[in-house]
């Protein structure tokens, strides 16, 4: 699993002095070669994923791992998609905490056993949690790209060319990512209340409360955006109060419970 680690490391953090070295250049990076180095990546951090979650005891589902496989969804969608995305302002956050989520598998290695094999209905509630997560987590993404290239352009930083789309093209990117996260947050919470019995139980139901929240902000983006329309700022406001609420419904108690109490 450490050799897996280290290069899966080595790629990503070749990837991203590679886009970070020219992204805002006007012929941008080497995409191709950034997708080839960057794919290798991804494929030795899915071997390290692997031999990390697939244990005798059962599936390990510790925090540092489900961050892990958050990130690595994320970097393998941004991978698979750097052809056909025009503005890549964020990749360098992606390729960057690729590495530190793949440090994590081996430098904070807690365990989180459960038997999906026994407990399919969970495994159908947790991929859909996971898919939820890592496509608003996109969109969150997408929204901070949106608010650096609107800054930029009002200061006159940055000139739009044939290789940068206008900002509506961006924008609407990132209201169709929240429609898709907000449709797999919904089946999520669905299975959930179908398939879990201790959803609200002492110690668990804030992850509930905070996700319906983040539901809500979520649906009265996409509302105000139907009805009256939404400023780029309010939009990306809604996107990351969304997604840090979210953050903190999957992970917040397991941050102190596996890491800070362990």
């Amino acid at each position: 699993m450490v050799i897996f680690s280290a290069t899966a490391m080595l790629f990503y953090s070749i990837a991203l002095v590679l886009v970070a070295s020219r992204l805002f250049h006007v012929d941008g990076p080497n995409r191709k070669l950034v997708a080839g180095i960057a794919a290798i990546g991804v494929v030795l951090h899915a071997a390290a994923l692997s031999q990390t979650i697939m244990t005798s005891d059962g599936q390990n589902f510790s925090l540092t791992n489900v961050i892990s496989m958050v990130n690595w969804i994320i970097t393998f969608s941004f991978t698979i998609l750097l052809f056909r995305l025009k503005v890549i302002v964020v990749l360098p956050v992606v390729y960057a905490c690729s590495v530190i989520s793949v440090a994590l598998l081996w430098l904070v290695p807690p365990e989180y056993i459960i038997h999906f094999e026994i407990h399919p209905d969970v495994l159908v509630h947790v991929v859909l949690s996971l898919m939820a997560y890592s496509a608003l987590m996109i969109a969150a993404l997408y929204a901070i790209q949106l608010a650096i290239i609107q800054n930029r352009l009002k200061n006159k930083k940055i000139v739009m060319t044939s290789a940068m789309p206008p900002l509506m093209t961006v924008e609407k990117q990132l209201y169709h990512l929240v429609i898709v996260g907000v449709i797999l947050l919904s089946l999520s919470l669905a299975t959930g209340f179908i398939f879990l019995d201790d959803m609200f139980e002492e110690g668990k139901g804030h992850k509930a409360i905070l996700s319906i929240m983040a539901w809500c902000v979520y649906i009265a983006m996409l509302a105000q955006q139907y009805w009256v329309g939404c400023r780029i700022r309010t939009a990306v406001a809604y996107t990351l109060t969304g997604g840090v609420l979210l953050s903190l419904a999957y992970f917040g108690a397991r941050i102190v419970k596996e890491i800070i109490l362990q």
